[in-house]
């Protein structure tokens, strides 16, 4: 049970962690600024 929560947790996790991305790949292309995205991964 308790493995089949944590592999939920994980696709959770995996799905922002690729939201992320995707948002800050967006950033980046329209200001051409990687150090924003950067920055923003931090927080």
């Amino acid at each position: 049970m308790s493995k089949k929560k944590d592999k939920k947790k994980d696709k959770k996790k995996a799905e922002k962690k690729a939201a992320k991305k995707a948002c800050c790949k967006k950033k980046a292309e329209k200001k051409s600024s990687k150090k924003k995205c950067k920055k923003g991964k931090k927080k």
